[in-house]
């Protein structure tokens, strides 16, 4: 399985300025410990994953060692990511969670 990367410094227009976060569009949610594994390789605070389409995405968070249930930063490198890198034409994104919506 590919697994597409991208990190994303949030809060800043600068490189290697801000609050840097992976994020990983996925097609299809794998094992959680491939998860796990993949954002303790990018040893960043937090990889934000997400699945879904049109306007509507599920999205988690995992730290190198855990999955948690709210990260501010990486959900806006998400958003960043739909936006600019994926070229989503949505008005409104909507992020479903383990926070809720």
């Amino acid at each position: 399985m590919r697994i597409p990367l991208y990190q994303i410094d949030a809060f800043t227009k600068q490189v290697l300025q801000g609050n840097p976060a992976a994020v990983c569009p996925l097609r299809e949610w794998p094992d959680d410990a491939l998860l796990q594994a993949v954002a303790a390789e990018n040893n960043l605070s937090e990889t934000a994953f997400f699945v879904g389409g049109a306007g509507r995405y599920r999205l988690r968070w995992f730290t190198p060692t855990t999955e948690i249930d709210l990260c501010g930063h990486a959900t806006l490198a998400a958003a960043h990511v739909l936006y600019r890198e994926l070229a989503v034409e949505s008005g409104e994104i909507v992020f479903d969670s383990r926070s809720g919506r």
